[in-house]
């Protein structure tokens, strides 16, 4: 093991920016009361709720009351969904949903339960070779009784854009709400609710250098939402739990910086990331291939599939070099499976198992890329002659 330590897993979560931290703070030892409470304490707490609340809204143009803090980017995602359908159900209004076939498994293997244990039906689109779904299936999936629509902004794994601008005028001109789970997207993008066709959107703020255990779900005014987590009542009856005052906080002043520093954290991102799609297609021009589309895509990820390697042994032989990053793998040990996004984009099983995904922050520099570049130049010749030795 190397005692160098390079940190190319940004899709995964980011670190604490130190102003946030600061602005968190006083919310665990001096602001602490229970913002449900009636006391001075609880008072305390809630005015710094509302006011991270009220932050978030204007941020992305919204208006308070249209933003719910969860637990998680996940559990905003569930309760779109479940929210949405079953409020869908109990109006008599509509018992259909439809997603993509690269949604994150918040989505996908919600919506798959929603299908097979409560009786939803449920389209899965396809998706063409860049990872982005054709609007003439959406058109023609699209039915009097579908409720919602749920497609990912960008995808986690292969970084693709999706057109969320024409998906969300086709569901409104259809009259279908439109969710889309922006968790990797909104670090890299701005959103103007005033303009955007979108009725409900997921964020988790330690994709941007916020807190864990913490989500947004921006619900449009005059949603229902049957919540799936009843309780106290808490954020409108919408998600019940004591308020997480702190993390709330956290998460208004890590989108605060997003929106502040959004044109030179991206101009960072794609320069790094650009140096690492080059170099990895320049040395292994056979044998590796970009995956998810070429320029349409999050600035900070770069995702790669490679010919008859397994991406945890990449994974591996990349950990004792120092370097963190991820794989489209479905297994983290053993015999990895192919990765389903991978299938989804028409790969065939040559490349569906060695996935790599290598995505920069604002603290990596040049020379961390260099470092990347030299360890898997290294790397793969190693790992390959292996793979025909056991094949």
């Amino acid at each position: 093991m190397t005692e160098k330590m390079i940190y190319l897993d940004h899709g995964a979560s980011t670190p604490v920016d130190p102003r946030v931290l600061a602005a968190m703070m006083p919310y665990w030892s001096e602001i602490y009361g229970n913002p449900s409470s009636a006391h001075s304490y609880g008072r305390a707490a809630a005015t710094a709720l509302e006011e991270a609340r009220a932050t978030i809204a204007r941020l992305i143009h919204a208006q308070p009351d249209e933003i719910v803090f969860t637990g998680c980017g996940s559990e905003s995602d569930n309760i779109a969904l479940r929210g949405v359908m079953h409020a869908a159900r109990a109006q008599r209004s509509g018992n259909h949903l439809i997603i993509s076939a690269i949604e994150h498994s918040a989505v996908g293997q919600t919506a798959v339960q929603l299908r097979d244990h409560f009786g939803f039906d449920l389209t899965i689109l396809p998706v063409d070779a860049n990872g982005q779904i054709r609007l003439d299936d959406l058109a023609a999936a699209i039915r009097p009784d579908t409720a919602l629509i749920s497609i990912m902004a960008a995808n986690n794994e292969i970084g693709s854009f999706q057109p969320i601008a024409e998906i969300g005028a086709l569901a409104r001109a259809h009259g279908v709400l439109f969710h889309t789970d922006a968790i990797q997207a909104s670090a890299v993008r701005r959103w103007d609710m005033r303009q955007e066709p979108i009725d409900l959107l997921s964020m988790a703020p330690h994709k941007f250098y916020g807190p864990k255990g913490i989500g947004i779900l921006y619900v449009r005014q005059g949603i229902e939402l049957l919540s799936p987590l009843t309780g106290g009542g808490q954020e409108d009856g919408r998600r019940a739990g004591t308020s997480n005052v702190a993390y709330a906080v956290g998460a208004a002043a890590a989108l605060e910086l997003v929106n502040d520093e959004l044109a030179e954290r991206t101009a960072h991102y794609r320069a790094l990331t650009n140096r690492l799609i080059d170099g990895l297609l320049a040395a292994f021009p056979e044998d590796c291939r970009l995956t998810g589309h070429p320029t349409d895509r999050l600035p900070h990820n770069g995702s790669f599939a490679f010919r008859h390697l397994s991406g945890n042994d990449l994974l591996m032989h990349l950990d004792m070099a120092g370097i963190a990053a991820s794989s489209g793998s479905a297994c983290k040990t053993g015999n990895p499976k192919p990765a389903a996004t991978l299938q989804a984009i028409g790969l065939d099983e040559s490349w569906t198992k060695g996935g790599l995904r290598l995505t920069v922050g604002t603290q990596t520099t040049p020379q961390d890329v260099v470092y990347t570049l030299e360890q898997l130049q290294a790397i793969v010749p190693k790992l390959q002659k292996l793979a025909a030795m056991f094949a």
